[in-house]
């Protein structure tokens, strides 16, 4: 089994007994534990993972941390566990403390769900009050799995993780700025915005007038460029005929597609297909490459498929009448209908996206 499908069991369990965890022992014996050792560290192996490791702090003789991960008779990653239900943030003083007593270069704070990484960045045997990787296990995407996989005992390399890890902070940190302004602007943002164009005061009553606008245009900027991007990589491609997909709505299996010849004048790729498109990307992105998800717009419908095989169909989208709707693919890959107002509720199935997706991802690792 590949080492994301180790990750995607693992988080299923999450979701299974998270409920039944009442107490921080519980949720470490239940999925803190089976974390390390699915990392393939053997949590039994006392020489390997230490529970319970002594940290005196100053004259505080007795604090222990509750995880060590030992190198070669050394502590290289401390671990301090919670509660599932426990709010991390109130708990980095404590780790912090620990951090800067023992030769550990690296600190994880976890509750079993959200694992924080840290490391001393900005001052050599100082954790660092900002993590450099966040992980949410029931949220995580390929990006991460890739970067927790250095953390995967045969893969482990300080030197390597410590190099990485500025970058994946600070590109952390900058890209939830970005996220930030872009749902958000503030007003220094704004009045940098509007600076090279508006030549008047830019009052407190400037920046609301033109806040809107400018995160109504940030917004269809990031979708005019995606579009731009995907009818670049079109065009680059062999054009081949166009074809018309017909699947009935209510079938057990599709065996056969049955395909007829079309002229490329009758098919129209629009905007909002293209939007709605990188929507359902964006979504299933969590699970797979990006890459994997493609399209094939047919006279019917505009449809999204999973690595390109008809066959393999994830969503189906119906703009073209007056009334907009989205079908997704079931386990029988029978159409689900949902009518949707605009094409940002697409979000609202991000569920049933991913569950239509699983099917195929289900079918390939058999």
């Amino acid at each position: 089994m590949d080492f994301i499908d180790k990750i995607k069991q693992h988080s299923q369990r999450i979701e299974m007994v998270r409920g039944n965890l009442a107490t921080e022992e519980a949720t470490k014996t239940a999925l803190i534990m089976p974390f390390f050792s699915l990392l393939g560290y053997d949590v039994f192996n006392p020489m390997e993972f230490i529970p319970e490791f002594v940290a005196d702090v100053g004259t505080k003789k007795g604090e222990k941390v509750d995880y060590a991960i030992m190198n070669e008779g050394k502590p290289v990653i401390l671990i301090e566990a919670k509660g599932v239900d426990d709010d991390l943030t109130k708990h980095d003083a404590q780790l912090f403390r620990y951090f800067t007593v023992t030769d550990a270069k690296f600190a994880i704070l976890t509750n079993g769900i959200v694992y924080k990484f840290f490391t001393d960045l900005e001052e050599p045997n100082k954790m660092d009050e900002k993590p450099f990787l966040v992980l949410d296990l029931l949220n995580i995407n390929d990006m991460q799995v890739a970067e927790l996989k250095k953390f995967t005992k045969d893969k482990f390399d300080i030197d390597t993780i410590f190099n990485t890890a500025s970058e994946l902070k600070y590109s952390n940190l900058i890209k939830a700025q970005l996220n930030s302004q872009l749902n958000n602007p503030s007003d220094e943002f704004v009045r940098f915005i509007i600076g090279d164009f508006f030549t008047g005061v830019k009052t407190a009553n400037v920046v609301e007038k033109f806040r809107p606008i400018v995160k109504k245009s940030m917004q269809q900027f990031v979708n005019e460029f995606m579009n731009d991007k995907i009818k670049s990589i079109l065009n680059n491609e062999v054009e081949e005929d166009k074809t018309v997909v017909i699947a009935p709505e209510e079938v057990e299996n599709i065996e056969e597609v049955a395909v007829q010849e079309n002229t490329e004048s009758k098919i129209v790729t629009t905007e909002e297909e293209l939007e709605g498109f990188n929507i359902v990307r964006s979504i299933l992105s969590e699970v797979v490459a990006p890459e994997d998800i493609q399209f094939k717009d047919v006279e019917r419908y505009f449809g999204i498929l999973y690595q390109g095989n008809i066959r393999k169909w994830i969503c189906r989208l119906y703009f073209n009448s007056s009334k907009k709707s989205i079908t997704i693919s079931d386990e029988n890959k029978r159409e689900v209908r949902y009518y949707i107002e605009n094409i940002s509720d697409i979000y609202k199935y991000k569920n049933e996206l991913l569950s239509s997706l699983d099917k195929y991802l289900e079918k390939v690792d058999a």
